[in-house]
């Protein structure tokens, strides 16, 4: 989804999920954490709380792409 020339905006839809590090590195949320938690162990809910990184450069780019001023 890139643009053309003209004014960069923020996609609001990606700052509200993603947040970019001092490094420029992207930090993520996991899924998995909204509902059906009795059969998950607390092992597995307490590791789906925490922020993870985005692995994907390629993905990466895109965001921060989309974050221009972050």
């Amino acid at each position: 989804m890139a643009r053309k020339a003209g004014k960069s905006k923020t996609r609001k839809a990606v700052a509200k999920r993603y947040k970019i590090t001092g490094t420029g590195k992207v930090l993520r949320r996991k899924p998995g954490k909204r509902h059906i938690l009795t059969k998950k162990s607390s092992k597995r809910k307490r590791s789906l709380g925490q922020a993870t990184l985005v692995d994907s450069k390629k993905i990466s780019r895109t965001i921060k792409e989309n974050m221009p001023f972050s």
